[in-house]
């Protein structure tokens, strides 16, 4: 086994090496001499490889160089993306390749039914919302071929674009694949450039692919999904319904990168708006020399002041010669380009070809998939030491329009020598030219010609010239003017879009003097910024973090299709009307989201998550929090939106109040007990009651129904300071009038967490978990028991088992009929029977030998009044009354909130005046209403005895109603099964 292993590292391969050092980097630690013999074999097995490339037109030309030409063509299902079969060395050994190829994104992402519906739901709820990968309708054919490919091949290659998106892609394909084959090895081809060096280099160094690049597109995808859908939707049913006339059928859409990008434009024409012009001064000296006419400039520049200029002018025409203080000469260069990167490839050729970002970025792909210029997506601006520059300019020789520059560069003392950058993205080069054509035509030849322009000039050499700087004084007053002569060009011969022109000045000596041909003084005006082009605005979203080189173009170009923007004759950015209403609007609210802020700091944890620095999950939730706490604040504040947009829309249209309170936010009330997300409370589709249900419906289908006798439902600001997961939110309740037991409040505030026993009774609660939740607005007829807390508080005494009918059946403190059991287990009670709850709601225990004197009834005269229990605290009724305090015989006075209530003394005129009263000592606005006079005699009673006295007499008389009802159906059944005589 040895000797095989040792043999097989002797034999030279182009397939995949993979030393003990690259073993370690990938599966962490190096593996022994078995293990290695067992993945050589495994690789042995390979006898069919699939390779999928990223587009058909890269699978063609990597297929054309691996194959050397020879490839034979097929047909794919689907039939905009070709088969390549050809046969490669690769493993070591000889492989049949199959080369095809995906066209993007072959998943897209979405959310689960029913949220993928605009008028499912609240779009706050879309933060949290289940989403689901799907493949789309137009990829389903590509799906099925790499499905029916996969199957007859043992290892995968994947051959996509190396960079974010098509890390993730290529996770795509894998998933797809290892769905119908999951023993399918897989490897990750890493390229710059479709050359055959490039091609066969990687062929040479398959690696794994990266999970966490992928990760982090994955992050970038869902929360743009989330952020993106759940703004859209509120902007635009809101607007819509708001500014009907002109938004009526308008999509009003928001994104985390492109709000920013639109904020930049915004800012810009603001601060034209808000610039104020200023009046300045200067004064400026010419002189003729022959032909040569030479201006001198004020060392002072300019003054705001006009006296004070016009004193200076003066003193100056006074005694107008000349003095020649200092004559300096020095060499001067212009720097040649840097290596040219994606933001610097989009910037210049919307400057100098006038194409815009997105035009450029689509042409530049394509001159990539044909081989003739390297990725043109990347940051780095440094070529590295082992790409060989030589053969690149060498093969530029044959142009007629700068072969002959290409030549002097290679004749160069040191041969082609980059000026280099600061920027590196340790993946891909610079964007250079990979072969020489001149077989393109418009647009495509122009952008390939900057491209190669651009690489001859950085490895050429600066241009160099001789700068001669001539300093005058007149009065004391400093002036200055400069000359250029240009020795020699290098760069600029083959870079026309660079400009360095010779500027002749006559020759002066140091000490000479002469008189000016005029000395003037000239006025002038401040001027604004300008509105921003393609170029600068791109150069702000770089500055700022916004998007990423691949995907400013796609920003621009969405806020040019919502006409957010417009541009200008002279290609300049304008902002419209729904642009500057929605910045406005949302900066009115206090949140800068027009700001690059939030989504920088965004761009900074993906690049974390990529470098495998920080945890998907964990970044994920800190932005949809993040995003949703503003988006929620947004909605509460949304009317400054319609105030902002009104000045340009017209008028504001009222909602009705019953479509405003559809659209507020729905607040949590707790987390849900099966899920952990939040519930909140939800209209039924019928009438106005609400219920409470999961924001994971319909994954999730825990829901509270409350009877038909609650007419309101809101929630409370209080927190219960016992339910668990904390917090749980009271609930405010409002009853219909005669649905409750007399001495029952018709309006209290409870808690649902399941603390509260006595609310429990009186609402009947129970968690649903069955189908019918969610939004269905009819709780189905059969409940599970409410969920147990965590922390249960003391239970209530044993509730007593008699009613108003005399009766032998026992009843547990649920108010059910007990189940009868016998003891089975071994022991002194073996064989004895006892009575326990018969759905294990509550700890009801009894023996059946003791049950006569439980089921005693009360004597008639005497009846039996049970214990009250003690009170819960998450129970608090807003309608008692105040009273005495009964502490030790103080008789304190307190009021409705059980508290020491203040004394008073009426100072109106009236038959009252100077009569005492007792109040509640709060302040007016958290008063409780309570009032009594002084001199009335009012009872000492112990008033929390009492609450809990009354609370006890209501369980028990629920108790009994529910006894009647459970006869009666009894009844009802047994008359129906009774044979008629």
């Amino acid at each position: 086994m040895i000797a095989a292993l040792l043999f097989w590292r002797s034999v030279p391969r182009s397939g995949l090496q993979l030393p003990r050092v690259q073993w370690k980097r990938l599966y962490g630690r190096c593996p022994d001499p078995s293990q290695e013999v067992e993945m050589i074999r495994s690789r042995a097995q390979i006898r069919r490889v699939l390779c999928v490339a990223e587009k058909n037109d890269a699978a063609k030309g990597i297929a054309e160089i691996m194959s050397s030409g020879r490839a034979r063509r097929r047909e794919g299902l689907s039939k905009f993306n070709k088969i390549y079969e050809y046969e490669y060395h690769l493993f070591g050994q000889d492989v049949s390749v199959s080369m095809t190829s995906v066209s993007g994104h072959l998943l897209g992402l979405e959310f689960k039914a029913p949220f993928q519906k605009w008028h499912s739901c609240n779009p706050v709820l879309l933060f949290d919302a289940e989403v689901e990968k799907y493949c789309p309708d137009n990829m389903i054919q590509i799906k099925r071929t790499l499905e029916k490919e996969a199957r007859q091949c043992q290892a995968l290659v994947i051959w996509t674009d190396c960079d974010r998106e098509g890390e993730n892609i290529g996770f795509e394909i894998i998933d797809v694949c290892k769905a119908v084959k999951p023993n399918l090895q897989v490897f990750r081809a890493k390229f710059s450039e479709i050359t055959p060096n490039s091609i066969r280099r990687a062929c040479e160094t398959l690696t794994e692919p990266d999970v966490n690049i992928s990760d982090a597109v994955d992050v970038r995808q869902e929360l743009d999904l989330r952020i993106g859908a759940s703004f859209t939707r509120f902007q635009t049913l809101r607007l819509q319904k708001i500014f009907p006339e002109s938004l009526a059928n308008q999509l009003i859409s928001y994104g985390s990168c492109q709000f920013p990008t639109l904020g930049f434009v915004v800012e810009r024409f603001k601060a034209i708006q808000a610039f104020i012009p200023e009046n300045f001064y200067k004064i400026k000296v010419l002189h003729e020399v022959e032909e040569d006419k030479v201006e001198f400039s004020w060392k002072r520049h300019r003054l705001f002041n006009h006296t004070a200029c016009l004193v200076l002018y003066q003193i100056c025409m006074e005694d107008p010669t000349a003095t020649v203080t200092s004559v300096s000469s020095k060499p001067k260069s212009k720097w040649r380009p840097l290596p040219l990167d994606t933001v610097e490839l989009e910037k210049l050729a919307s400057r100098k070809l006038r194409i815009s970002a997105k035009e450029t970025m689509k042409i530049a792909e394509k001159l990539y998939t044909q081989g003739f210029i390297s990725y043109p997506r990347t940051e780095t601006n440094i070529f590295p030491e082992n790409l060989a520059l030589g053969p690149l300019v060498e093969q530029q020789t044959h142009s007629p329009a700068w072969g002959a520059f290409a030549q002097r560069v290679l004749e160069q003392p040191g041969g082609p020598n980059p000026r280099q950058g600061k920027n590196s993205d340790q993946a891909h080069p610079p964007i250079h030219p990979t072969k020489f054509t001149n077989t393109l035509q418009g647009n495509e030849a122009r952008v390939y010609e900057f491209i190669v322009r651009h690489f001859l000039a950085c490895v050429s050499q600066d241009a160099l010239g001789q700068e001669t700087v001539v300093d005058i004084d007149i009065a004391q007053e400093k002036f200055s003017a400069s000359g250029l002569m240009i020795i020699a060009r290098n760069y600029l011969d083959v870079y026309p879009y660079d400009r360095w022109s010779a500027k002749v000045i006559p020759v002066y000596e140091q000490g000479s003097r002469f008189q000016p041909s005029a000395i003037e003084m000239v006025d002038g005006q401040t001027s604004p910024p300008q509105l921003l082009t393609e170029a600068d605005l791109i150069s702000l979203m770089e500055k700022h973090g916004i998007g990423t080189d691949a995907t400013h173009a796609e920003h621009i170009e969405t806020i040019k299709s919502r006409m957010y923007v417009g541009l200008t004759a002279d290609q300049r950015f304008l902002p419209g009307e729904l642009g500057m209403g929605l910045v406005e609007g949302y900066n009115s609210m206090g949140y800068e989201m027009s700001k690059p802020n939030l989504r920088a700091e965004l761009e900074g944890d993906l690049k974390l998550v990529s470098e495998g620095r920080k945890d998907k999950r964990s970044v994920l939730q800190h932005h949809i929090l993040k995003y949703k706490t503003v988006f929620i604040e947004s909605v509460r504040k949304a009317k400054k939106l319609d105030e902002a947009l009104s000045p340009y829309l017209g008028a504001a249209v009222e909602i009705p109040e019953a479509e405003q309170q559809d659209m507020e936010i729905p607040l949590p009330v707790r987390k849900c007990p099966q899920c952990g997300r939040d519930m909140v409370l939800k209209k039924r589709r019928e009438g106005n009651s609400k219920f409470l249900s999961c924001v994971g419906y319909p994954a999730c289908k825990t829901a509270v129904w409350f009877p038909d006798a609650v007419l309101e439902v809101s929630r409370d600001d209080g927190v219960c300071p016992s339910c668990q997961p904390h917090p749980v939110h009271m609930l405010k309740f409002k009853f219909r009038r005669g649905s409750l037991p007399p001495m029952m409040p018709l309006e209290f505030v409870g808690c649902i967490g399941g603390c509260d026993e006595t609310l429990r009774e009186v609402l009947d609660l129970k968690y649903l978990r069955a189908a019918g939740g969610g939004d269905d607005p009819h709780p189905p007829p059969q409940r599970p028991p409410i969920v147990p807390r965590s922390n249960p508080r003391p239970s209530l005494p044993p509730v007593p088992s008699w009613s108003s009918e005399q009766s032998d059946a026992i009843v547990c403190n649920c108010g059910q009929d007990a189940l009868l059991l016998t003891v089975r287990k071994d022991g002194p009670n073996q064989g004895r029977q006892f009575y326990k709850c018969n759905a294990s709601s509550c700890n009801f225990f009894l023996w059946a030998d003791q049950s006569s004197s439980h089921c005693q009834g009360p004597p008639a005269a005497s009846p039996r009044v049970p214990q009250p229990p003690r009170s819960t605290l998450a129970f608090r009724n807003t309608s008692e009354g105040g009273g005495r305090r009964d502490d030790g015989g103080s008789g304190q006075v307190v009021c409705r909130c059980d508290e020491a209530a203040v004394t008073r003394t009426v100072q109106k005129d009236g038959p009252n005046k100077g009569r005492m009263f007792h109040t509640c000592g709060k302040p007016r606005e958290q008063q409780c209403g309570f009032f009594q006079w002084a001199d009335e005699n009012v009872q000492p009673t112990n008033a929390s005895n009492i609450r809990r006295i009354e609370r006890w007499i209501i369980l028990t008389y629920i108790l009994s109603i529910k006894k009647k009802k459970e006869r009666k159906k009894k009844k009802t059944c047994h008359d129906s099964q009774t044979p008629r005589p």
